[in-house]
């Protein structure tokens, strides 16, 4: 299978000049490319792009400074807009699987920067990587390739870090799981509860926040266009790449530990769209990383050979108890502990959500084969993904089935 391997880079200040008008030609290329397909009737293809865009546009006085860069990473550039209309046509069809897919925009120069090169466009070297019309570049290999790459991307990230991830061909390490199965209750303060009794503390980011809060004060003061405002702004891009940084290492490593450990993954479709309505608890919840926590976790069960299962947003796993199964309704998120009154057992309410995503994870697939239970499809809800009588312990639902028929007009 195939896998990425990003390492940070150090160009020299004349390979830095060389890499900024190597990504101004490729965004020129690219906002040619998508200005002709909106203006065009039809889509047009890839070598008619890369004919009009490169071929020509370099025997132009306009675009003949676009010889003096590599052409691969600019047959590439019209080649990624091809493949980002193609996802952006499958998605509204519904070919493609997941989120919709936003068409392509226009690029722009603050923002960040990549160029793709093929294998004729680089080598690899002991420490350093050979880029064509670039030269040798330094790198810091933190581990070992572990097959020759087949594409290398250049990146330049808002804060002004260079990195080169590399495309190459990996032969996964699959480990046997220590326990069947698990079920993850997502949090602010408590990320995740499992339903092994595990509780994860989410990463403090108070000190990087009040730091970035007084830099976008200053950086909101600035004028416009000035050096100020330009200094102030790759401030604030390097603290907002530290907290990226700090909560993408935090996810990655929950998530590996998750899936080497259990075979079944359980987790609860989460309306995170309606909870950023609360503004008291909407940026704690959009900074949270619930979403791709979740995408981590079914990625890396493709790679392990583990059972990925999400639950319905309507099964009520806070309002039933674990034990027995008796439902008391919907409580206040101040309560934090629960005594049964039927069984008269203490609940951590984390604790005893967790252990009912576990169970209502583990009928799922049962009662999918019979027609009832739940339905593990986001876009659709029905008759068939309502609650199955046993989790509510034989008093009806106060949830409504409805179905959610979106007609899509692009």
């Amino acid at each position: 299978m195939k896998s990425r391997y990003q390492y940070r880079c150090y160009p020299t200040p004349g390979q830095r000049q060389s890499l900024a008008r190597l990504f101004g030609c490729v965004r020129v290329v690219w906002n040619d490319a998508l200005a002709m397909c909106k203006q065009s009737d039809k889509l047009p293809k890839n070598n008619e792009l890369q004919k009009l865009c490169i071929t020509q546009a370099k025997n132009t006085e306009d675009r003949e400074w676009l010889k003096q860069v590599s052409a691969i990473p600019l047959q590439q550039s019209v080649a990624d807009l091809g493949v980002a209309f193609k996802n952006f046509f499958q998605s509204r069809s519904g070919k493609r699987k997941g989120r919709r897919v936003n068409p392509p925009r226009f690029k722009r120069r603050i923002n960040r920067q990549t160029a793709r090169f093929t294998r004729n466009g680089f080598k690899v070297k002991t420490s350093k990587v050979y880029l064509a019309k670039i030269g040798d570049i330094k790198v810091k290999w933190s581990r070992p390739l572990p097959s020759q790459p087949s594409s290398v991307a250049v990146i330049k990230d808002c804060a002004g870090r260079y990195f080169l991830s590399f495309v190459v061909e990996v032969e996964p390490e699959i480990e046997p799981p220590r326990n069947p199965s698990i079920g993850i209750d997502l949090g602010l303060k408590t990320f995740a509860s499992c339903s092994n009794g595990d509780k994860v503390d989410s990463p403090d980011y108070s000190r990087l926040y009040r730091q970035l809060k007084r830099c976008q004060r200053r950086l909101a003061k600035r004028e416009r266009g000035s050096k100020r405002r330009e200094r102030m702004r790759v401030k604030v891009a390097k603290l907002n790449a530290q907290i990226r940084d700090k909560r993408k290492d935090f996810l990655h490593k929950l998530s590996t530990k998750v899936i080497n450990e259990n075979q079944v993954i359980v987790l609860e479709d989460l309306n995170v769209g309606g909870m950023l309505k609360n503004r008291k608890l909407s940026r704690a919840i959009s900074q949270a990383g619930w979403y791709k926590f979740r995408s981590l976790c079914e990625g890396k069960t493709c790679i392990q050979n583990r059972d990925f299962r999400i639950i319905s947003r309507w099964e009520p796993t806070s309002q039933v108890c674990s034990e027995c199964g008796y439902r008391w309704g919907k409580l206040d998120l101040s309560i934090r502990t629960i005594v049964c009154i039927n069984c008269g057992v203490e609940h951590d309410r984390d604790d005893n959500a967790s252990v009912n995503i576990e169970q209502a994870g583990l009928k799922a697939k049962s009662c999918q084969e019979v027609g009832v239970g739940q339905t593990h499809d986001v876009k659709w809800t029905g008759s068939a993904c309502k609650t199955s009588d046993e989790a509510v312990c034989g008093e009806p639902s106060t949830h409504r089935e409805y179905v959610q028929l979106k007609l899509f007009d692009w």
